[in-house]
């Protein structure tokens, strides 16, 4: 008898991994190639007080989705060494269906701190299985990177995979990801209003199981833009088109997740605000939506509510 198909992975997750931060702040590794970053550091009197507010948003957003339904698996970032971005774990690791953990090389050498395998186990520890480890990371010694679903905007069901082409995303890395977790690509480069490449994907395009945000005008060459679009379509999904401002205040920047007998439509306040009537009236369509209020983490960290969820699509452990 022939042995079945397995079944396709769900495009949302109802559980995700939060770390919170011990040492958050401007990160001056990233900036250079992160136009969402604020340009100047705190003063040095302030970093404190942004570490705290950066806590406090961080723990009504983990609330939030508690009260949604969602698994939270929260994890303590650690305080030596220090780690700035560590509130953004999607950037190192994703996690897979068939019990596949994939790790990303990391541009900034202070992000690669990130990758702990004490965070890994805790995931384990709340009913995960993890069945095989795709470690990418030898990429970072050649200077290609690839930085998780940043870099990646994954259809998970068709396995497909979004990859605007920028210093953080490397089309060698990314065809090492496609060859391992089989997943085809579909790549294109995307900039700002000043022409200065998008750092990561998941910025000017997001993909929910009905509907999509995509920020068609950043996309500069037509042909690209058209067949990001057409493939999207093709998929049966809702377009939801921003501008390049819209993008800037993290738009794009949405996760859908979903817990049990629903939908959730994460993404910040900052977001929410920027969007038009039509615009909210389609995601709120597809989903409760779901808005937080992070403009500390955005403006030092330039990472949006979706940079902060690493969504869990692991097997429960047997």
């Amino acid at each position: 008898m022939l042995e079945s198909a397995p079944p396709k992975e769900p495009q949302s997750a109802a559980a995700v991994l939060m770390v919170r931060p011990a040492r958050f702040g401007f990160n001056p590794q990233t900036a250079a190639s992160n136009v969402f970053q604020k340009s100047a550091q705190p003063q040095e009197g302030d970093s404190a007080g942004v570490h705290e507010a950066a806590l406090r948003e961080f723990d009504a957003l983990a609330e939030q989705l508690s009260r949604a339904g969602l698994q939270v698996i929260l994890v303590q970032d650690t305080v030596h060494p220090v780690k700035p971005d560590a509130i953004f774990p999607n950037n190192w690791v994703s996690f897979h269906r068939d019990g596949t953990v994939a790790l990303y090389p990391m541009m900034a050498p202070n992000r690669r701190l990130e990758r702990r395998d004490e965070v890994l186990a805790e995931v384990a520890a709340a009913g995960f299985r993890i069945t095989r480890t795709v470690d990418l990371c030898h990429r970072e010694a050649l200077g290609q990177y690839l930085e998780g679903t940043g870099s990646l905007v994954l259809d998970r069901p068709r396995r497909l995979a979004y990859a605007n082409i920028s210093p953080r995303t490397d089309l060698d890395a990314l065809g090492e990801f496609a060859q391992q977790l089989d997943y085809d690509l579909v790549t294109f480069e995307s900039v700002d209003g000043a022409g200065r490449p998008v750092y990561h994907t998941n910025v000017m395009l997001a993909v929910g199981a009905g509907f999509a945000v995509m920020c068609a005008e950043s996309i500069a060459e037509k042909r690209s833009r058209d067949a990001v679009r057409e493939t999207l379509g093709a998929g049966g999904r809702e377009i939801v088109e921003i501008s390049v401002a819209q993008m800037q205040a993290f738009a794009g920047n949405v996760l859908e997740l979903a817990p049990p007998g629903s939908t959730v439509i994460a993404l910040s306040t900052t977001a929410w605000a920027c969007l038009d009537a039509h615009q909210r009236r389609v995601l709120e369509k597809h989903g409760n939506v779901l808005a937080a209020e992070i403009p500390v983490i955005e403006h030092f960290g330039g990472g949006g509510v979706r940079c902060m969820l690493a969504e869990v699509h692991l097997p429960p452990r047997l």
